[in-house]
């Protein structure tokens, strides 16, 4: 019975890979824009478990794997940007400040439609101050328009952060550590 990634992030099936090799992939396709929750925590839970739901009921054998990542910057949730505008807002939002990166893991084990364990992990991080002209040209770059955020880590954006405070792999979009640990002690990983 193998397990299912619900999800088509490229960096999420690099860093499912570390979890292990033994993986498929069958990205969910649900409705994100009417999900609401209590807290950003919260919010990153449900959209995992509604994402490894909407799997589980077409692979009823497999275990399922549901992530998602919200990030929470002053308050405001930060998602995918829109556009050019928004990719510089929610830079400008991030400059010289913290922020919080939270990402949602659900795991639903084969023949259940209820799941085995739903948790999250929160990273945080640092951005240096930025100067607008760095905003702007970061922003003309295709790294910010697929991730919460407007940032990738492991990409151009590594010169902005300066410090980092939990799981590094959290940010790019999976707790790897955590995920290892859960999956063991579910008994679904050899």
């Amino acid at each position: 019975m193998p397990l299912v990634l619900a999800s088509q992030s490229p960096r999420r099936r690099e860093l499912m890979a570390l979890v292990t090799p033994d993986f498929i992939v069958d990205a969910a396709d649900i409705d994100e824009d009417g999900l609401t929750a209590f807290s950003p925590v919260a919010l990153a839970q449900m959209l995992a478990q509604a994402k490894a739901a909407a799997v589980a009921a077409r692979r009823e054998a497999d275990t399922i794997l549901g992530c998602d990542t919200v990030v929470e910057a002053g308050g405001e949730l930060l998602g995918k940007p829109a556009g050019f505008d928004d990719a510089v807002r929610m830079l400008q939002s991030l400059s010289g400040r913290r922020h919080l990166v939270h990402t949602g893991v659900c795991i639903i084990p084969p023949g259940e439609l209820e799941p085995a364990a739903t948790f999250a992990e929160t990273t945080a991080v640092w951005f240096a101050p930025l100067p607008e002209d760095e905003i702007a040209a970061y922003a003309r770059t295709a790294e910010p328009y697929d991730k919460a955020g407007g940032y990738g880590i492991q990409g151009w954006a590594a010169r902005y952060i300066t410090r980092v405070e939990g799981c590094f792999y959290n940010v790019m979009g999976l707790p790897v550590a955590a995920l290892y640990r859960h999956l063991r002690a579910e008994g679904l990983l050899p």
